[in-house]
């Protein structure tokens, strides 16, 4: 069951989302939300594609996510998404909303890894989802490709910061595991902006491809790296469940079992995988902005 609260609240939040949106204010008005900050390849796509339970997001090499996309989440009866920008046409389809996604975000930023602040707002009707409200940002980076400029890095921070300096905003911080936490970019901005922990969540993917013999225990633990709120860890599907369209239900299957029986994870198999990461989001969500900060 998702918060009360927050299914008094989303309505009245998408609606002044999608409007200052359309006149490209969405980044100055301070709405309680949620963004996904990480870098690239650090899983970011499949955590959001897990919430919606369809393949939806571009995907490939460098940077993909090119502008913030605000990803409205509707728990309904029916399945289907709805663009802002396309007024009325509803999509079925999701392979139609991947490609839409792309052609919109070319149309702004152009087809050589360009980035723009101006967001994409995306809702998704599903019975499958709890009500969220998300900011999937670009995955930070340091090289610039393509016809990129040559302060790309610096560019994706300011796009990043608008977002996640305020105060209501709650940063969903996805590190790799088979990677050194301590250099983690979204672990880096997020002690940057949120030095007290108070709003930031650790989300720690690729536990399954950790080498042999070693394990995430501390972290997920909360020992290694502290945060207030804690780290959450998830399995996604392989690039090769990706490419070979494996089914998102069968893999969240998979990353249950993956917890419950993993002699390093299995007493916090209650508190991991991609149904509690959303229902502990859903519940966060439903703080307002008369609540101050993520207390």
């Amino acid at each position: 069951m998702g918060n009360r609260g927050m299914e008094d609240l989303i309505p009245l939040v998408n609606q002044l989302q999608d409007a200052f949106s359309a006149i490209g204010q969405n980044a100055t008005l301070d709405l309680p939300q949620i963004a996904v900050v990480g870098g690239q390849s650090a899983g970011k796509s499949s955590v959001l594609e897990n919430f919606v339970g369809k393949d939806f997001l571009p995907r490939g090499s460098g940077i993909v996510t090119r502008r913030p996309l605000v990803l409205q989440l509707i728990n309904c009866s029916t399945e289907y998404a709805e663009f802002l920008h396309c007024k009325g046409k509803k999509f079925t389809d999701f392979d139609e909303v991947r490609q839409e996604i792309e052609a919109e975000t070319d149309r702004v930023t152009g087809q050589n890894k360009g980035i723009s602040p101006v967001p994409i707002n995306l809702r998704v009707y599903s019975p499958n989802v709890l009500n969220l409200t998300l900011v999937d940002l670009p995955g930070m980076t340091k090289v610039p490709v393509g016809d990129q400029p040559a302060d790309i890095e610096h560019q994706i921070r300011d796009m990043l910061m608008q977002f996640v300096t305020k105060d209501n905003c709650l940063l969903l911080a996805v590190s790799p595991a088979n990677s050194d936490l301590a250099n983690s970019d979204a672990l880096k901005i997020a002690k940057e902006v949120d030095p007290q922990g108070l709003r930031t969540i650790g989300v720690i993917t690729k536990l399954d491809l950790m080498d042999e013999g070693t394990d995430a225990r501390d972290i997920l633990e909360n020992k290694l790296l502290p945060l207030r709120r804690g780290y959450i860890g998830v399995v996604n599907r392989s690039q090769k469940d990706i490419d070979g369209r494996k089914d998102i239900t069968a893999a969240l299957q998979a990353e249950r079992k993956f917890f419950l029986s993993h002699p390093s994870y299995r007493h916090l198999a209650d508190r991991m995988g991609t149904a509690y990461l959303q229902k502990i989001l859903n519940q966060v969500n439903a703080k307002t902005p008369h609540d101050g900060a993520f207390k």
